[in-house]
């Protein structure tokens, strides 16, 4: 019988770099219980008590701790600084925005929940959950749009940190947007997926394919 041969596709292999993209969703802000939507358009909370507990046991986790990570990236967005910078403190490392892991913006719908959304624009809700090319009301920005920036940061992603590790820190949909990228899959499927608040995921991109290797990852969250 032959060797039994475990890796992947997309694993690392000596002759090529591979890049190591470790995402994290930010903690908790005081919409998060409420399941509020809360993109760009909101008032840009920070994160809450527990929100910053949340990153804190982050910091600390398996997925972080022992591995040399070349830097951290950040949204622009408070929650995700405040996440960010928790994270540095702990691993030793710099952050940097990158503008390309913001969230998306829900226009009228900021601050809302799904039952409120129902009841105030409800075709409009109707609409959007059928199309990944539908806008939320008073916005313009689709999961459809989300799914082509990030696409271009995969790209940047790969090539800017390829034989390194680097950890990001950003928002529901940017996460989901990167996870369909790297499955090949289209944008209605950033529907199917849940991703609770300070989990983990984690992409690798080798010689231009993607693997994904973690999804919702919560095992450090007492």
């Amino acid at each position: 019988m032959g060797e039994l041969v475990t890796r992947g596709w997309s694993s690392s292999r000596d002759e090529v770099h591979t890049a190591d993209v470790v995402l994290l969703r930010h903690g908790d802000t005081r919409l998060t219980p409420q399941r509020r939507f809360s993109g760009v358009g909101s008032a840009d909370p920070g994160l809450s008590a527990i929100g910053r507990d949340q990153a804190r046991q982050a910091a600390g986790s398996a997925v972080l701790q022992g591995r040399p990570f070349e830097e951290i990236l950040t949204s622009p967005m408070a929650r995700c600084q405040e996440t960010a910078q928790i994270l540095a403190a702990s691993l030793g490392v710099s952050v940097r925005i990158d503008p390309s892991l913001l969230e998306m913006d829900f226009g009228l719908w900021e601050g809302l929940t799904f039952d409120e959304v129902q009841r105030l624009y409800p075709e409009d809700l109707q609409r959007w959950k059928e199309s990944a090319w539908v806008s939320p009301t008073g916005s313009s920005d689709t999961f459809a749009a989300v799914l082509d920036r990030m696409r271009g940061a995969a790209e940047r992603f790969a090539t800017r940190y390829a034989g390194a590790s680097v950890v990001a820190v950003t928002h529901v949909t940017p996460v989901k947007a990167l996870v369909a990228d790297a499955l090949g899959a289209p944008p209605s499927a950033l529907f199917r997926m849940e991703l609770s608040s300070a989990c983990f995921s984690r992409i690798t991109y080798t010689d231009g394919e993607a693997c994904l290797r973690l999804l919702n990852d919560t095992s450090h969250l007492r």
